[in-house]
């Protein structure tokens, strides 16, 4: 579509490709720092940090009845086919 690799900022604009661009939409829950260096220099920290998460969430789905949690799952990936066009032009 952009057919060079210096447009790549502008096409991970465009395809919302970042971790906010997604926390936005709706489609994950979280985000989950990483270490300072990166994970794959402190993995135990970052191991810790998701085992965290996804017992809080975990935790928090738990508390729901099936049929609220299935309603929850349905309406958030009804939201995923849902777009919005941009007026740039």
């Amino acid at each position: 579509m952009w057919r060079t690799r210096d447009k790549a900022p502008e096409a991970a604009s465009q395809l919302k490709l970042t971790a906010q661009d997604l926390k936005e939409l709706g489609i994950i829950d979280e985000i989950i720092p990483e270490p300072l260096g990166g994970a794959h220099r402190n993995w135990q920290v970052c191991f810790s940090s998701v085992k965290e998460a996804i017992s809080r969430h975990l935790g928090e789905l738990l508390e729901l009845k099936g049929e609220e949690l299935l309603e929850r799952r349905y309406q958030k990936y009804k939201k995923m086919g849902v777009f919005l066009e941009s007026n740039r032009g």
